[in-house]
């Protein structure tokens, strides 16, 4: 597979490959072996919410609200607190 970049993005490319102490064809599929991943990842996520929104499994939009209140507060008086 043959994949044609701008001369801009070549540049990008090769640019960070160098400071990574790379080629710019093992940057390039690296790159696009995490996009390729994470969109894999995205999807299935997408899917499991939509299949719990069909199984009634949801929250109105008050017990989001609340249950963030209280992750706030938590996280306000948490000793671990930064």
């Amino acid at each position: 597979m043959e994949v044609t970049l701008s001369a801009d993005l070549q540049a990008k490319l090769t640019r960070v490959a160098h400071q990574r102490g790379v080629d710019a064809q093992t940057l390039a599929q690296e790159a696009i072996e995490r996009f390729v991943d994470y969109d894999d990842w995205f999807v299935c996520e997408v899917e499991k919410g939509l299949a719990q929104i069909e199984r009634g499994e949801i929250l109105r939009h008050e017990d989001v609200g609340a249950r963030l209140d209280c992750f706030a507060t938590r996280s306000l008086w948490s000793p671990y607190a930064g």
